[in-house]
Order: C-alpha cells, then structure tokens, then sequence
C-alpha cells in the first residue's frame, strides 16, 4: 500500500532544500561581490604595471602584459623630475587643515542643530542640504572674483576656503544623522553634576562621535587629494601647486614620459589607499552609525 509523504515543515527533506536554496543564494552572492572585487582591484593593479613599463610597451596596445623588464627607474624620475616632495607637502598642508577646520564647524553645528531647542534650527539643516546640491565648477568665476578682490587669489587660503564650504553640508548631515541616536539622559547625568554646554561637546558627543567622524575625514581626504579644478583655477605659483599638477611635469612639447606618469599616480594614490585600509573598520561603522536607534 503506498504511503503518501507530505513535506511538512521541520521535516529532515524540507530542510535539505532549504539549505540547497541558500547555498545557491550564497554562490550568487559571492559570485557579484567577487566581480565587484576584481572590477575595483584591476584599474590599481592596471596602473602599478602600466607605471613599470617604458614608452615603447605602453604605446605597443598591449594593455594585460607584463613589462620585460621592470622599470623601476620610473619611480625615481616621478619623484626627482615631478617635483613629487614639494607637491605632497602642498597637498597635505591644504588637506589637513581643511579637514580640522571642517570636523570643528560640522560637529559644533550638527549638536546645536540636534540637541539645543530653537525654532530654526531645521531651517539651518535645510540650507545645509541645499549646499550639497550646488555644483563646485558654478562656482568658480564668482569666487575667482571675490578672491582677487580680497586679494587672496593665488594662496593656499584661496583652496582652504571654498573646500571648507563644499565639503562641510555632508559632514553636518553625516554627524547630525548620528547625534540624534545619541540618549539625551547622557547629557542630563551631566547637567546635573555641573558640566557646561562646551564641556558636554567636548568631553561627551565628541568620544561617541569619533566613528562618524572617521567617515567625514576620509571622504574629506578623497575629495580634497584627488581636486584638480580649483587647484588649477586658483594656483599658479609653482611652488603652491598640489600633488595633480605633478603630472604636466613630464609631458613637453616634442614627448610625454608615460611611466612616470603612471609611477607618479600611483604615488599620489598611495596616501589614499593607505588611510582608507588603516580606518576602514572606523569608516564602515560611521556609516552605519545613524541607521539604529539605540
């Protein structure tokens, strides 16, 4: 007499498809997250070869093959001929002070707009998000103008400034998102034992604050390491020019050093790459910070 098996669920064949089911979801996960690795990884590894190979390889179209012989003589005429220390220090000098001056104004104004009772305080975040749409290249002949008349065109502070500008309605947005999840009996424990407003900033929201914070400073960095457009508006003075410019050192009239581009990039990469790996566990818990309450 045949017997009739439902599949109920809980049953031992009911769970053997249902692992088979996510096995296959797991394959197709790391199926994309692989394809996403190797399309973020292959334009690095393409430029650390391109910048060990010579002219003659790299204007021969073969894109994939590896030099014959490594040129490393390629990262010496980047750094001699491209006048690499010099712009590095520019570079860093505009970008560190930025992001101070940026993690100072974000913070103090995303805890006034979160944690002190005014009525404007939504208008204030409503312009800050109307910053963010305003696109840099709009800018550039009205501040050109401005800062020929205040006469600091042609200085770092010509950089420092609209940078600042630009960059500090995502920070507000970023750190504000995140002080709202901050519990508010924190900051009235501390009230109560006799701590100021400035106290509480300082000694309070700024240490929970610090992941946030991570994520404003390296997206800052990017942002400021790889800008070109106003550096090259409001520069020229050779010895105030940053680390981009470093390229036109080796393109002349009759030829173009193509490796030491290509070494020259990877250099100005480096920096970049570096501090992203160093806080990248700081970085992903920023951006998640202000997803859940608690």
């Amino acid at each position: 007499m045949n017997q009739t098996v439902s599949l109920t669920k809980g049953t031992p064949v009911a769970n053997v498809r249902r692992k088979r089911r996510l096995s296959a979801a797991q394959i197709v996960v790391f199926a994309f997250f692989g394809i996403l690795l190797v399309t973020q990884l292959y334009p690095l590894i393409w430029l650390l070869i391109y910048s060990l190979k010579t002219n003659e390889e790299i204007l021969s179209g073969s894109f994939f093959s590896l030099p014959s012989v490594w040129q490393w003589s390629n990262y010496a005429n980047a750094i001699n001929g491209g006048n690499y220390w010099k712009y590095l220090y520019n570079s860093g000098f505009v970008t560190i002070v930025t992001m101070i001056c940026i993690i100072l104004l974000a913070s103090l104004t995303a805890f006034a707009i979160t944690r002190f009772r005014w009525k404007y305080g939504q208008i204030v975040m409503l312009i800050f998000l109307i910053g963010m749409m305003i696109p840099m290249q709009a800018t550039l002949l009205p501040l050109m103008l401005i800062f020929k008349n205040i006469r600091i065109l042609n200085t770092h502070l010509s950089l420092i400034l609209p940078y600042i500008a630009f960059q500090t309605p995502i920070a507000v947005f970023i750190l504000s998102g995140f002080m709202k999840t901050i519990p508010t009996e924190i900051e009235e424990s501390a009230i109560v034992d006799g701590a100021g407003v400035m106290r509480i900033f300082g000694s309070i929201v700024m240490p929970i604050s610090i992941p946030p914070i991570m994520t404003v400073c390296i997206l800052a960095f990017i942002n400021i390491w790889n800008e070109y457009i106003m550096a090259a508006t409001f520069i020229s003075s050779e010895k105030l020019k940053t680390l981009p410019f470093g390229v036109y050192s080796f393109v002349s009239q009759y030829s173009v050093n193509y490796g030491a581009i290509g070494a020259f990039l990877v250099l100005g990469a480096l920096p970049v790459v570096l501090i992203y790996f160093l806080l990248a566990e700081k970085i992903t818990k920023g951006m998640v910070a202000g997803a859940v309450k608690g």
